[in-house]
C-alpha cells in the first residue's frame, strides 16, 4: 500500500505534538500534509535509516548531502519549519522526551523502523570529515581544517561570492535597497579601514587574508603596506595574482603562515575578518595576546567575528554538528561577551562593538542566489555533495542570523599606551536619530 507519507507525517506529529507544517512526499508516490506548503521529498528508505541512526541534525544533513532528502518549494520556508522541530525546540525538548515514552509514539517508532528497511547504518557521504575532537588547534590540525574548507577551488568561490571574493559579512548602508553585493562588500572593507584609521605609510597585518580583498583595498585606497596571512595554498595563490594584477607587489605581501609564527611586528593596525572563529576557545587568549604583541602602542585591532548566544551552562557547549562535520572542522563560536573579555585580558582596550547581524543574513541570501543561479556549473566545479553542503549551510545560516540564533560583531580594540591616549576621537560613531 502506498502510504509511507501518511505514516511518516503521523509519527512526526506525535513526536512534536503539533501539525507538521510541511508536505511529505515519499518514495512510494504517496503524499501527505498541507497542499500549499513546501514538500519534504524523501527519495528512498535510506533517508529514514540515516535519520534513525543519527537522529536530529546530523542525520538530516547526511540525507540532504547524499540527495536522499530534498525540498520541493521554497528552501527557506522548509528550513524554518524544520528548525522549529529540530534546532529551536529549547525547553520543548523535554516534551519530545515525554512523547517518546508514550506507548502510541513508541508503536509508531517501531512502525518507522520497519518502514526504513534493513537495520544497517548507511555510510556517511564522502564530504563528511571524520576525526576525533582531540588535539585541536595545533598548527597541523588548523592547517588541515582550513584546507578542507577553503581549498574547494577558487572558481567555485568566485561563483558564490561574486567578483569581490570577500567571504565575510557585507555592509549594507541604510536606504540603499538597490545596492549590489559587490558595492556592499566594498563598503564593508572601507568600514574596516575607517575604524582602523588607515593612512598612507602605515603597516597593516591582515590575519586570515582570504583571497586578498582587504589587503588590496587597504594598499590601493589608503596607501598602506600590508602583510596578509592565510593557511590556504589556493587562497594565497589567488591573492598573489590579484596583488600583481593591481601593481601592488611593492606594498602587499601574501604569506602562507600561521598567526603564531608572525614575528616581524610592530604593525600600526591589524584586521582579523572572519578568521577568529577558527581559533578555538582553548587558544583564544593566546591568539589575542599574540595580536596585542604584534601591534605598536596605540595600534588598533578590528576583530570581525561570528558569535553565538550564551548558554546557561557554558560547559555544555558543543559545536554545531553539521557545520563541524561538513563545513568548518574544529570551528568554535563564542558569545560576544566572552570575546570582549578575552581581548581585554590580553591587554586591549575595547572601544567599540558593532553588531551587524542582519547584514550577514542578507549577504548569505545573496550567496545562495549566486549558487543556485550557477548550479550546473557548481556541480561541475565541486560535485553534487559539496554543492549541496554549501546550499544547506548558507541557507540555514541566513535563517540563523535572521532569528538571532547567531550574530556577527566588529570589535575595535586598541593597544592603549601607558599615557592613556587611545588616539581615537571622543565619538567613534554617530547614531541616526
Amino acid at each position: 500500500m502506498a502510504d509511507a507519507a501518511s505514516r511518516l507525517t503521523s509519527l512526526a506529529e506525535q513526536m512534536s505534538g503539533a501539525p507538521l507544517p510541511l508536505r511529505v512526499r515519499a518514495w512510494d508516490g504517496s503524499q501527505a500534509g498541507p497542499p500549499d506548503a513546501p514538500a519534504l521529498v524523501i527519495r528512498n528508505r535510506r533517508a529514514l535509516r540515516r535519520m534513525l541512526f543519527k537522529p536530529g541534525e546530523l542525520g538530516l544533513a547526511r540525507a540532504w548531502v547524499s540527495g536522499d532528502l530534498d525540498v520541493d518549494g521554497d528552501l527557506y520556508t522548509a528550513l524554518g519549519a524544520i528548525a522549529g522541530l529540530v534546532w529551536e525546540r529549547g525547553e520543548d525538548a523535554r516534551g519530545l522526551a515525554e512523547a517518546v515514552r508514550d506507548p502510541a509514539v513508541r508503536a509508531a517508532a517501531r512502525d518507522l523502523l520497519r518502514l526504513a528497511g534493513p537495520p544497517v547504518p548507511p555510510a556517511p557521504p564522502r564530504e563528511e570529515v571524520r576525526r576525533p575532537r582531540r588535539g585541536l588547534h595545533t598548527r597541523r590540525t588548523d592547517r588541515r581544517a582550513i584546507s578542507h574548507h577553503y581549498d574547494v577551488g577558487n572558481d567555485f568561490y568566485e561563483l558564490v561570492l561574486g567578483p569581490s571574493m570577500v567571504y565575510s559579512c557585507a555592509y549594507w548602508e541604510a536606504g540603499t535597497s538597490g545596492a549590489t553585493l559587490e558595492s556592499a562588500q566594498r563598503d564593508k572593507l572601507e568600514l574596516v579601514a575607517a575604524k582602523l584609521g588607515l593612512t598612507a605609510g602605515q603597516r597593516l597585518l591582515d590575519v586570515g587574508c582570504g583571497w586578498g580583498s582587504m589587503a588590496v583595498h587597504a594598499a590601493r585606497e589608503h596607501g598602506v603596506s600590508v602583510v596578509g596571512i592565510t593557511l590556504s595554498q589556493e587562497q594565497a595563490a589567488y591573492a598573489r595574482k590579484r596583488v600583481a594584477d593591481e601593481g601592488l607587489t611593492d606594498r602587499v605581501e601574501i604569506r602562507v603562515q600561521d598567526y603564531r609564527d608572525v614575528t616581524d611586528g610592530p604593525f600600526d593596525a591589524i584586521s582579523s575578518i572572519g578568521m577568529a572563529e577558527h581559533v578555538g576557545a582553548e587558544r583564544y587568549l593566546e591568539y589575542a595576546r599574540r595580536l596585542y604583541a604584534l601591534l605598536r602602542p596605540g595600534g588598533r585591532l578590528l576583530n570581525h567575528q561570528i558569535a553565538r548566544r550564551p548558554q546557561g551552562d557554558e560547559s555544555t557547549y558543543r559545536p554545531d554538528r553539521f557545520i563541524d562535520a561538513y563545513v568548518f572542522p574544529d570551528g568554535e563560536l563564542a558569545p560576544i561577551g566572552t570575546t570582549v573579555t578575552q581581548l581585554e585580558r590580553a591587554g586591549f582596550e575595547v572601544r567599540d562593538v558593532e553588531s551587524i547581524r542582519e547584514h550577514y543574513a542578507r549577504t548569505l541570501r545573496q550567496w545562495v542566489a549566486n549558487l543556485e543561479a550557477g548550479w550546473d556549473r557548481a556541480l561541475g566545479l565541486t560535485g553534487f555533495g559539496r554543492a549541496r553542503v554549501w546550499q544547506l549551510y548558507m541557507a540555514a545560516s541566513a535563517l540563523a542570523f535572521e532569528r538571532n540564533r547567531i550574530g556577527v560583531n566588529q570589535v575595535l580594540a586598541v593597544r592603549t599606551p601607558e599615557s592613556g591616549a587611545s588616539g581615537l576621537p571622543l565619538r567613534t560613531r554617530t547614531w541616526n536619530t
